[in-house]
């Protein structure tokens, strides 16, 4: 499967993968204070088990961080 997160390509040897499961891939410590969008759609948090991205989806994960 391609994806392209963050404006990368990536490669994944898998036919299904949920937004949880790509996170845990891509981030497995840092998973508080992040937002998910998929195809510039986001991704409440209670629907990341569920919702699978598919060929080719674009996927941004932003991270919060502290200052001002």
């Amino acid at each position: 499967m391609e994806l392209k997160i963050n404006q990368q390509t990536k490669q994944f040897n898998t036919e299904t993968l949920s937004v949880q499961a790509l996170l845990d891939l891509e981030i497995p410590n840092k998973q508080n204070g992040i937002a998910v969008a998929v195809n510039n759609t986001v991704v409440p948090k209670l629907d990341w088990n569920e919702f699978l991205v598919q060929e080719t989806d674009e996927i941004l994960i932003i991270s919060a961080t502290q200052g001002g």
